[in-house]
């Protein structure tokens, strides 16, 4: 008997949950072939974003070309060389002062993904740009359940002074709506299952994921086991044993957040009370948590469009998990020390290795003949390069997967001086299939591979 055809839009729904599926064969007639070919519209945008510059010696490889040397900080990516390609020489000028003196790690945060010039002011009057993943979204968006989505490891403000006079809102999220309406991060791994899983989200306060908490102790996948397996038994062979792993993969995150050690943070750092959703007070299971549902999400087609910010701009967050106790931002002012660079090249590494792991998660989802990590455009960098200089050329970037084959060799390339991030950013927006002849300051597309 033939495989049953069924919509790429299926839902597993019970008990007021639901579940998204991945990509099937029997989503799409010739789905082989469909899949193989990877039109624009199932290519993924992803956005990877971490404070505070890098130590720029352990990062940059002396060769160009497809045969460079991974670096001490690279080289965690080794398993990933031939879907990771170095950007060496891109700049981001809309960072930079332009006579508004102090507030470089504001800047850099806002005009990560704008390529704008953000309005220097603490009050209500923020003004930025539209980030380069919203107008994605805004082009593929309306084919998924959720346009895109904002993720990080720390909370968003949306006003205050933060920075030598800069708005909160402008080191604390990257995606921009338009030019003044920052879009707030999810840090809460519950809240971003219960959004991705439930059917009626909560919206991440404290009390409704309490309210949720019985909920959460009977399983999603419980809950539509039996609808499940009904569609299982329509399946072929393939697109059973990917079914099975994909609510393994649910599962295994479901069970991982009953069992973190979760908490609520009210005044700085004081403990509230423990409670059995929220977001765990280890940094590594928190990212974990963090970095397998941006996976799902993708891989079920839930949203096509990512970013993800590690930390907030300017973040001084100690990182004891690699034995380092002083302040991420406080080291990175390192005035030339040793010591010091030595333990900002750890933090760099620390962050590879966060990276190294999402890319892993990507790349073990197979979608037809190639693999979600190589149906990606994911960027990972700094809008600083070296902390000590809050200089804003030469900056850290890295292009992950291959576009969907149309990176046909990672490399390193280094681009000639003053070139703008935001030509990179054009090109993949060409891949979204907008049509725009700019965005922020583009000079013109930026082809790599």
């Amino acid at each position: 008997m033939s495989a049953q055809r069924i919509s790429r839009r299926t839902l597993l729904r019970a008990s007021g949950v639901c579940l998204a599926l991945p990509l099937l064969e029997a989503m799409a007639p010739h789905a082989r072939s469909a899949m193989s070919m990877a039109p624009n519209g199932k290519l993924r945008m992803g956005f990877f974003y971490v404070p505070n510059g890098k130590h720029m010696p352990d990062w940059t490889p002396n060769e160009e070309g497809p045969n460079y040397q991974l670096t001490k900080t690279l080289e965690v990516l080794a398993p990933f060389r031939k879907k990771v390609s170095v950007l060496t020489g891109l700049t981001l000028d809309g960072a930079r002062a332009h006579g508004d003196g102090g507030g470089d790690h504001a800047r850099s945060g806002a005009a990560f993904l704008t390529g704008a010039h953000p309005r220097k002011t603490d009050g209500a009057d923020i003004q930025n740009g539209i980030s380069v993943d919203q107008l994605a979204a805004q082009q593929v968006g309306g084919e998924t359940r959720f346009a895109s989505l904002e993720l990080g490891l720390e909370g968003s403000a949306q006003s205050g002074s933060c920075d030598s006079g800069y708005s909160c809102a402008y080191s604390s999220n990257l995606s921009w709506r338009n030019s003044t309406s920052p879009l707030a991060k999810e840090n809460n791994p519950a809240a971003l299952f219960d959004r991705l899983f439930g059917s009626n989200p909560s919206n991440g306060k404290a009390e409704d994921i309490k309210d949720n908490a019985q909920r959460y102790r009977k399983s999603i996948l419980d809950s539509v086991l039996e609808e499940a397996n009904g569609l299982k038994r329509s399946l072929g062979q393939s697109d059973q044993r990917k079914l099975d792993e994909y609510m393994y993969s649910v599962r295994e995150v479901e069970n991982r957040l009953g069992r973190a050690d979760l908490v609520v943070k009210t005044d700085g750092d004081r403990v509230d009370y423990a409670r059995p959703a929220g977001v765990p007070k280890e940094l590594d299971e928190h990212c974990k948590l963090m970095l397998d549902l941006y996976t799902l999400a993708l891989q079920t087609d839930s949203t096509r469009v990512v970013s993800f910010m590690f930390a907030n701009e300017g973040s001084n967050r100690a990182y004891t998990q690699v034995e380092i106790s002083e302040g991420h931002h406080e080291l990175s002012h390192h005035g030339k020390s040793p010591e010091k660079q030595e333990k900002i090249a750890k933090i760099n590494r620390y962050h590879m290795s966060k990276l190294a792991y999402l890319l892993a998660k990507l790349d073990a989802v197979q979608e037809g003949e190639r693999t979600l990590l190589d149906n990606c455009m994911l960027i990972y960098g700094s809008g600083i390069s070296d902390g000590d200089r809050h200089n804003h050329d030469d900056l850290p970037i890295l292009f992950c997967g291959t576009a969907a084959g149309r990176i046909k060799q990672a490399t390193h390339t280094k681009f000639s001086k003053e070139t703008p991030l935001c030509n990179l950013y054009l090109w993949m927006l060409t891949q979204m299939g907008v049509k725009t002849d700019s965005f922020g300051d583009s000079q013109g597309v930026l082809k790599i591979g």
